[in-house]
């Protein structure tokens, strides 16, 4: 099951490295091979093995011989370790024999298990397409806000109203500081995204993921200004620290919320 999913996500963070340099081109996903970005050389199916044909290609090109990116690999890997990770933090069980012996491949858990791979696809992205090109797009964001309001309503339809309120309180907080810093702080795309944030991990777990954004954010602007690496009117993108925050609140929240409650009881 482990090494399925790690495979799986290797498959996938192939396909997400395609979405992460055409859609914010504006390119068609549907159409066109890949090619190398140096020579433009159609790459053959052996070129695309992922992470596989990054080693054996030594991180070059076969035929112009440049630098392949390391974001592919990385992607890729970031992918199928994630994938892992939410198999094991959620512990989930695909097949599902009930006392009557009834065998179902299409229960909770199952669904469960394909929105969180679909979710963390989703947050890759985000965090790379903000990253390389400072865009957060909306064919990635609304899709994905679609497909959790209707899982939402159709699988667990008893944290739906939470969920809902969690990502509208998360947007409307996310417009105020739009609104106040005049978008100087940060994007729409974030602000978008920010509802997506709130509908997906619901309260509290949003409350830390915000924490950890800011937190890491305030860090890493710190550290580049004192490298001088970028000047204060500088943009930073702020998108991966959201996905940041909601990945280790997705993975350790119930956790920090925990230890936070404890110290304030005690």
């Amino acid at each position: 099951m482990i090494i399925f999913l790690f495979i799986l996500g290797l498959c996938i963070g192939s396909f997400l490295n395609v979405l992460i340099d055409r859609l914010p081109r504006n390119e068609t996903i549907l159409k066109g091979r890949s090619h190398c970005e140096n020579c433009k050389k159609k790459l053959a199916w052996h070129d695309l093995i992922p992470l596989l044909s990054f080693v054996l290609l030594k991180g070059k090109c076969r035929y112009c011989k440049s630098p392949i990116s390391l974001y592919y690999p990385v992607v890729e890997l970031m992918t199928g370790v994630l994938f892992v990770l939410v198999a094991i933090n959620f512990q989930f069980s695909i097949f599902n024999f009930q006392s009557n012996s009834n065998f179902q491949i299409f229960n909770s858990s199952l669904m469960a298990l394909i929105f969180q791979l679909f979710i963390i696809s989703s947050l890759i992205v985000v965090f790379f397409t903000d990253l390389k090109y400072g865009i957060i797009p909306d064919k990635i964001i609304i899709p994905s806000i679609l497909i959790s309001l209707f899982y939402f309503f159709i699988i667990y339809n008893s944290l739906f109203i939470s969920h809902l309120i969690s990502g509208i309180g998360a947007f409307l907080f996310f417009l105020l500081l739009f609104l106040i810093t005049r978008g100087k702080g940060m994007g729409f795309g974030d602000v978008k995204f920010s509802f997506l944030m709130g509908l997906f991990l619901g309260y509290p777990k949003i409350g830390v993921a915000f924490y950890i954004a800011f937190l890491t954010g305030a860090f890493v602007s710190l550290i580049l200004i004192s490298w001088r690496k970028k000047e204060i009117k500088a943009t930073i993108p702020f998108g991966p620290f959201l996905v940041i925050g909601t990945l280790v609140s997705m993975f350790a929240g119930e956790f920090l919320i925990s230890k936070i409650f404890y110290f304030l009881i005690n």
